[in-house]
């Protein structure tokens, strides 16, 4: 059971962030939209993961491990470069907007990789269905992540630990936004060195 919240808890600390993202631009995020959000990211969990024990009993053990092992630390290192790139372009953004001129006009290109994008109609609350668009896009993290661990972890158990982790992780995020945005740095790679650490554990044990 200690795997199965570990990879609960690795997987919210995205959730975290995004969650803290949108208190510091005073977007609300109801218990519905929180819900949904959960319950998204829960269930493409537990599916990848059912998918992953399937495999597990038709390719070889030693395959599966290894396998796993470069899943985790490919999304690792893809999550540690894209966090590095939302603070180079944070810090390109504040000397001016980024733009690509075609012709006489320019179109504005925002390239700042927004966590509140998913606030289409700029109404300051996250609705159900807005949230389940953000859970959607979210999900490759824990596709890739359930793929990778799947198949010596339990999906059922991992799954109710991700969704009450997620709803900690809006609950905590929601509390500490302003605080962490004040640092004016993204944090999302915390979670990349995570999953690194979580798959060479996986590997060595």
């Amino acid at each position: 059971m200690l795997r199965e919240i570990i990879l609960s808890v690795i997987i919210s600390i995205d959730i975290f962030l995004a969650a803290a993202a949108y208190r510091s631009c005073g977007i609300k995020i109801p218990v519905s939209s929180a819900v949904v959000i959960n319950a998204i990211g829960a269930f493409f969990l537990g599916l990848s993961l059912v998918f992953s024990r399937l495999m597990g009993n038709i390719v070889p053990e030693k395959l599966c491990e290894i396998c796993g092992f470069i899943i985790l630390t490919s999304m690792g290192i893809i999550t540690i470069f894209k966090s590095l790139i939302r603070n180079l372009v944070r810090r390109l953004s504040e000397r001016g907007e980024l733009s690509l001129p075609t012709g006489n006009s320019g179109i504005v290109v925002k390239l700042y990789l927004d966590d509140t994008a998913a606030d289409f109609d700029s109404s300051k609350i996250l609705s159900p269905k807005e949230a389940a668009a953000l859970a959607i896009a979210a999900s490759l993290d824990s596709i890739s992540i359930g793929l990778g661990v799947g198949y010596e972890i339990n999906p059922a158990i991992s799954a109710f630990f991700a969704f009450i982790a997620g709803a900690l992780a809006i609950f905590f995020g929601s509390l500490a936004g302003r605080k962490i945005s004040s640092l004016n740095c993204d944090f999302s790679w915390v979670g990349g060195a995570a999953l690194i650490i979580f798959g060479i554990w996986e590997f060595i044990k």
